[in-house]
């Protein structure tokens, strides 16, 4: 069944949505599903079981030639030098002239090259960032493996399988990735060979649980994705993804940050290198923009639901949430949020929703991880 024309592009899997029952929503140009029924059964079945996401809006692209650590080295604000072995995985930033985060991304070392993978929304002007930068290199070329991408060659789906079982999942369902889903530590991926074609299977996620993300050929991904769902895993739509990343106190681009944001008011300051003399780009303006907030966790102690955009006060100042959400997990409204340099985890700080102060008690996250409260 074919839906009706629309100017938002879908991934791959958008028959199998729709035959699933899934409703779709706009998200970033894509129509993609939010739920395929319950969000909260899809939540609690990642926790607890195995979930899959479609994830084929988002983008890989390959870095290749000489030149290709060269420039990661300046275009990235993490330092690819910590890439000490093949397959290994880093999380970084990609930042602007004024330190703005332009896009947050995972880069793969896989020798001689290096993959990133970015975000849905900006991939295309990433791309267009990255290649105007890479002008200045003799011998670097980006190779993009999504569909709609200039350039774009062997084109590939993206299948996240997370929860618990996951990986033992991935096992039965394509046999041929089971050394590969024993054997990978946490980021850290590999390219092996399968009846479907080259699978890239990655131990990196977006929910706090164990799995893998799977990049596959663009001609085979709904026939992993049935065999996934055939051994058991729960497709599971934009909106339990949402809960679960922010359960496992993950930042979501155009959310907690954008390239207005300073990387260190959000949390990643871990994902900035400034102790080696590598000149990466947005480098400077760190250097003469000082830390404003801490980034922390929120648990509402009192009636609502905390939302992006609500003011936080406190006796230190004035903070801002930046995602907020009911957890199914822990039955109580969390979120993260920027508060003020001095706000110390444990104090009770307000928020303001519908013109009413509410109590919420400061908290480090991740709020859940591996199925297990830690707040």
């Amino acid at each position: 069944m074919s839906a009706a024309p629309t100017n938002l592009k879908r991934t791959i899997l958008f028959d199998a949505h729709q035959l699933a029952g899934a409703k779709l929503v706009d998200f970033g140009g894509w129509e993609m599903p939010v739920n395929y029924g319950s969000q909260i059964e899809e939540h609690i079945a990642t926790r607890t079981n195995c979930g899959v996401f479609d994830v084929s809006h988002m983008a890989a692209v390959d870095v290749i030639g000489k030149d290709a650590k060269t420039f990661l080295e300046k275009v990235v604000a993490n330092n690819v030098n910590k890439l000490k072995n093949n397959g290994q995985a880093l999380y970084a930033c990609l930042l602007n002239d004024e330190a703005g985060v332009i896009d947050d991304l995972i880069v793969y070392r896989l020798d001689p090259n290096y993959r990133l993978v970015i975000n849905a929304a900006t991939a295309h002007t990433d791309l267009e960032w990255l290649n105007k930068q890479a002008s200045g290199f003799q011998d670097v070329k980006l190779i993009p493996r999504r569909a709609d991408l200039v350039g774009n060659q062997n084109p590939q789906g993206m299948i996240a399988v997370q929860g618990p079982k996951a990986l033992e999942l991935i096992k039965k369902a394509i046999p041929s990735l089971a050394n590969a889903a024993s054997d990978l530590k946490n980021f850290h991926g590999s390219c092996e060979q399968t009846p479907f074609g080259e699978i890239m299977i990655a131990r990196t996620g977006y929910t706090g649980e164990d799995g893998a993300e799977l990049l596959v050929p663009l001609n085979q991904t709904e026939a992993v994705w049935n065999l996934l769902i055939a051994q058991g895993a729960q497709p599971a739509g934009l909106g339990a993804r949402d809960t679960l990343r922010l359960e496992a106190g993950m930042n979501l681009y155009g959310q907690d940050m954008n390239d207005q944001t300073n990387p260190l008011d959000v949390g990643l300051s871990w994902t900035v290198d400034r102790s080696s003399e590598r000149n990466f780009i947005g480098k400077s303006a760190l250097e003469r923009k000082p830390q404003k907030f801490i980034f922390l966790g929120l648990i509402l102690q009192d009636k609502g639901v905390l939302r992006a955009h609500q003011i936080v006060r406190s006796s230190k100042g004035e903070g801002e949430i930046t995602s907020g959400t009911f957890s199914p997990s822990l039955q109580k409204s969390i979120a993260l949020a920027k508060l003020p340099l001095a706000t110390e985890v444990g104090e009770t700080v307000k928020v303001v929703i519908r013109d009413k102060e509410l109590n919420a008690v400061v908290v480090k996250p991740p709020f859940v991880r591996h199925g297990k409260a830690l707040v």
